[in-house]
């Protein structure tokens, strides 16, 4: 089944406890795209300003991902991020922010892909979100991201793209930050009751928590791997890996038992890419280093 992804390009200056990767690629749409298309073709939609360093056609050279959504636009830069992590690594401090192409009009999504059944609206403004959700026909499951700034900033855009969209990833602290509730599982049921039919909250090191409609409540720990280097794109990673899961299997929203496997997926994807810098670590992995992990993952939460 189609999976289309619409988010951010950047260039990313990252300084963690292991180095500093400077002027390398970031960006949601980057790390989504790579993580999904082990599972699913994906349809990327972005834009870069004309200063942009980086070849996607090359770095998404052998993956099953369509640039043909992928606009230059002259006259503008690119989104740019600096931040560092320090200690644990679970949180990113944000030293500068270059908004760029990004505080200007979305990307026009082309018209071969208003077909796509599996959509992604990475972090964005959420009435972005929504003129980007304008241009799709007639998608079979459309799951979004957001962050503290919308969630503060604008709380009704975001509630009435609720309304829209299938499914919401956040992590616990905007979970928190949104609902006014303190205790995930009622964050998670807050979060339901505005309209949605499942919620994946983020916990980082912690792992997810899944809360669907049915109220069935699923927690997953994180992969526990000793190597990690740049948390940076691992969000996105995680659900590029589930939604390209869920893709491949043509699952619905109420599938909760794919949805459980998808989430198992996307921990074992994002596992990797936090093992190195930028995209660094899809150099020498492939498929089968995420089916490893899964194995693995099954076996230490089984008892």
């Amino acid at each position: 089944m189609s999976l289309l992804v619409t988010g951010s390009i950047g260039i990313d200056t990252v300084k963690t406890p292991f180095g500093t990767s400077e002027n390398c690629l970031g960006g949601s749409a980057v790390y989504f795209s790579m993580a999904g298309s082990f599972f699913s073709p994906v349809r990327f939609v972005g834009v870069v300003g004309e200063d942009c360093p980086f070849d996607l056609h090359a770095v998404f050279n052998g993956h099953p991902v369509d640039l043909s959504g992928l606009e230059t636009r002259k006259g503008s830069k690119t989104f740019r991020w600096s931040g560092s992590y320090q200690d644990t690594m679970n949180d990113a401090n944000t030293d500068n922010v270059q908004l760029n192409v990004l505080a200007e009009s979305p990307p026009t999504i082309p018209a071969e892909f208003s077909d796509s059944q599996y959509v992604f609206l990475a972090n964005t403004h959420p009435a972005l979100q929504g003129q980007l959700l304008d241009q799709l026909k007639n998608p079979k499951l459309v799951v979004a991201d957001t962050m503290n700034l919308w969630i503060e900033n604008e709380p009704d855009a975001l509630r009435s793209l609720l309304k829209r969209i299938n499914a919401l990833v956040l992590n616990e602290t905007e979970a928190r930050m949104f609902t006014k509730e303190h205790n995930l599982v009622a964050a998670a049921k807050s979060l339901i009751d505005m309209g949605l039919q499942f919620v994946v909250v983020k916990k980082g090191e912690h792992g997810t928590l899944l809360l669907t409609e049915t109220q069935e409540c699923f927690v997953l720990p994180a992969y526990p791997t000793d190597a990690v280097k740049d948390p940076t794109g691992a969000g996105d990673s995680f659900a590029g890996g589930m939604m390209g899961y869920l893709a491949g299997q043509s699952a619905k929203a109420d599938e909760t038992t794919k949805l459980k496997k998808a989430i198992a997926y996307g921990t074992a994807t994002a596992s990797l890419v936090i093992e190195a810098f930028s995209l660094e670590r899809w150099d020498n992995a492939n498929k089968s280093d995420i089916e490893n992990r899964l194995v693995q993952l099954k076996a230490i939460t089984q008892f």
